[in-house]
């Protein structure tokens, strides 16, 4: 048994402190959120823990994870260890590595996929850090991982930033998958032979080639709202797919497929494309082409 603080309580850092605690870890949380919140701050916390003391941050990525590793850099002390588990730009690493390092602090980043079924079904975990810092932390790696073999859930990718560098390309690789299975769903959907397109889509979960997790949840997406009436088509990114295409452009390394996922999104969130309404003009100037009048009338 291990003593973990762990900082932010939304939808995974909840799941994640419930599954530690069901492997009988002691995990002491702290949230803004007093309904969920085991402690009253941050403080609160720190001095709630044994020394050396063990902090996983999972709170949002950007200013709100550096101001949480910069507090707990005046909290925390010499042996002791912050991870953060968030979604954060592995270039952020380095900077909280160093600045909790000036103290005595170890860290780790730790990419972290599963999602909301993590607490049932295991967290896949990717660090950068120290092997000594690893090997620390690792009755609470092995908590959270799937059940199975070690290396099938869990990797020390290498050192600090190698982590979240190893998350961000594990979600442009999952931008695109979505997308594949979405412009393919559209296509069955869109056509006249096919009658039964969930039914398809199910018979795709077993045997065949593009099986999946993702395909498993398209699937039961569309038990649930046959058709997708409920939802729009309009589709947010989090950070990552931006950053692995910027970094394929660092490194020199084609990458079309996370590229045209990433565009897609983008599009999503045009009401009227400005691009389309251009196409659309250049059509009618060089070739006389129809074209539809903002009122709906087709000239």
């Amino acid at each position: 048994m291990v003593q973990l603080g762990l900082v932010g309580l939304g939808k995974m850092g909840f799941n994640m402190r419930e599954r530690l605690r069901a492997a009988g870890h002691d995990v002491v949380g702290y949230d803004r959120n007093p309904e969920v919140s085991d402690t009253e701050s941050l403080a609160d916390l720190a001095a709630k823990l044994d020394a050396p003391r063990v902090v996983w941050v999972m709170v949002p990525a950007g200013e709100p994870t550096r101001q949480t590793v910069a507090e707990l850099g005046g909290l925390l002390g010499d042996g002791d260890l912050v991870i953060d588990g968030g979604n954060s730009r592995f270039t952020d690493d380095k900077v909280n590595a160093e600045l909790l390092a000036a103290a005595g602090i170890g860290y780790l980043d730790c990419g972290v996929s599963g999602g909301v079924w993590g607490r049932e079904n295991g967290y896949g975990l990717m660090v950068g850090g120290s092997a000594a810092d690893v090997e620390k932390a690792m009755p609470i790696f092995d908590a959270l991982r799937p059940e199975g073999p070690r290396e099938e859930g869990f990797a020390h990718a290498g050192d600090i930033g190698a982590g979240h560098f190893a998350k961000m390309v594990h979600n442009g690789i999952e931008y695109g998958l979505m997308q594949a299975y979405a412009e393919g769903y559209e296509l069955l959907a869109a056509s006249e032979v096919v009658t039964d397109v969930p039914a398809v889509l199910k018979a795709w979960t077993r045997g065949t080639v593009v099986r999946s997790w993702l395909l498993d949840l398209l699937v039961k997406a569309l038990e649930e709202d046959p058709g997708l009436a409920e939802l729009t088509g309009y589709v947010e990114d989090s950070g990552e797919g931006r950053w692995t295409v910027e970094e394929a452009i660092n490194h020199s390394v084609p990458a079309p497929v996370i590229s045209a996922a990433l565009f897609a999104r983008f599009a999503s969130r045009q009401q009227d494309s400005p691009a389309m309404k251009a196409v659309a003009a250049l059509r009618n100037q060089f070739g006389g082409h129809a074209v539809h009048k903002a009122a709906g009338e087709v000239k």
